[in-house]
């Protein structure tokens, strides 16, 4: 198989052959219409398109409509996303998903699961739209339940430092390849620098879950800010952050270390409304942000990674490339996604997306999503124009 498009990385018109993996990248023997990047990758999607992944009992035809709905995106590859719940709601959550996995033809792209919680903050503020009756002391045995339900693929765990068992959990679960993550903490200078020291590698979606006033200097959003051995994912809805704290962030953690995720809910592609995400219910507003039912408490987004990067732009001025990359490669390297953290090369997984950009709006149009090397979604009206293009040229 061959698409073409313009490299996103450098702007030259490419050809690029591939069939599970990449065989080839090479010059387009003719003009291109589209953008070609690697597939968007997702390492944090709690729901989508109004399908509730934290629920044991999800029908697995929804799950398959849910990822249909995220190829229209882009995403090639995501870990679905369990947060804090009873112990059995969540291995029951995750060893539902995994057979979603195993049996789905959609299943490829759900390369792992992220586990966010319970093992956070129990304080308002850094717990987010957490339960706070669930949350809990880290337990290397749950992690252990938690591997048995999915066969050995969690692959992120979100936790608190400040737990005297932390510095054990997360030696023992990055000792596994397991990424350990920073987020929903109000952990000390000394506990967030042990963490590191003991594993951690990722602080997740930062600048959120955390206290609405803190004390200007320490603390732990600055903490993590300035730790070089920590990337960081964020939330870019034009909600969650606000443009200058982004500008900052991106600045302090340089677009190496810096990654996009949507921490999509279970609204997000969906219409205004009232939905469940496990055991809360959560309310979709017009104005686009997701909230527990009847507060102001953010849970979750609306955002889907084609808006996250043209927002990323946008707000922070960054390039298209910039953008791609911490929607790709940087996303790969900081949650283990293997084959695919080097990009548009020969070798890597053929997860591709061909789009459309306007520079101006910073809008990009998802054209046609591959996964594996086989075509996941295209754009409906884009076929039959290619359809009666290739019809014209013949009777030319």
């Amino acid at each position: 198989m061959k698409i073409s498009g313009n490299d996103v990385a450098t702007g030259r018109a490419v050809e690029v052959e591939f069939s599970d993996s990449i065989l080839s990248v090479t010059p387009a023997p003719s003009p291109v219409e589209f953008y070609i990047a690697p597939g968007w990758i997702d390492i944090q999607v709690n729901g989508f398109a109004g399908v509730d992944y934290n629920h044991p009992e999800t029908p697995h035809e929804e799950i398959a409509r849910s990822i249909h709905a995220l190829f229209a995106t882009g995403v090639t590859r995501f870990y679905p996303t369990v947060i804090t719940g009873s112990p059995q709601d969540m291995e029951g959550a995750l060893r539902n998903l995994a057979r979603a996995k195993d049996g789905l033809p959609e299943g490829d792209a759900i390369d792992g699961f992220h586990v966010e919680g319970p093992h956070i903050s129990a304080e308002d503020g850094p717990r987010g739209a957490h339960p706070r009756h669930w949350v809990r002391k880290p337990d290397i045995k749950e992690f252990r339940r938690w591997q048995e339900a999915t066969g050995n693929r969690i692959r992120v765990v979100t936790i608190s430092p400040e737990w005297p068992e932390a510095l054990d959990y997360i030696e023992k679960v990055t000792a596994e390849g397991v990424v350990a993550a920073v987020g929903h903490t109000h952990a000390t200078a000394r506990q967030i620098a042990d963490a590191v020291a003991a594993g951690a590698t990722l602080s997740t979606h930062l600048g959120n879950g955390a206290h609405g006033v803190l004390r200007r200097h320490p603390n732990y959003i600055w903490e993590q800010l300035a730790e070089d051995r920590l990337m960081a994912d964020f939330i870019v809805d034009g909600i969650h952050l606000d443009a200058s704290f982004l500008k900052v962030a991106l600045r302090a953690k340089g677009i190496a270390r810096s990654v996009l995720v949507t921490d999509a809910a279970p609204p997000a592609g969906a219409l205004p409304g009232r939905y469940r995400l496990g055991e809360q219910e959560v309310d979709l507003t017009t104005d686009g942000r997701v909230v527990l039912a009847g507060q102001d408490r953010l849970a979750g987004s609306a955002l889907s990674m084609d808006r996250a990067i043209g927002n990323v732009m946008r707000l922070a001025g960054v390039s298209l490339d910039d953008a791609v990359r911490m929607a790709t490669t940087n996303a790969a390297r900081a949650g283990g996604v293997p084959g695919r953290a080097l990009g548009l090369v020969p070798g890597e997984r053929a997860d591709l997306v061909q789009f459309r950009f306007d520079p101006q709006a910073s809008q990009i149009d998802v054209v046609s999503t591959w996964v594996g090397g086989a075509l996941a979604w295209s754009d409906p009206y884009r076929t039959v124009c290619f359809s009666l293009r290739s019809q014209k040229n013949k009777s030319d």
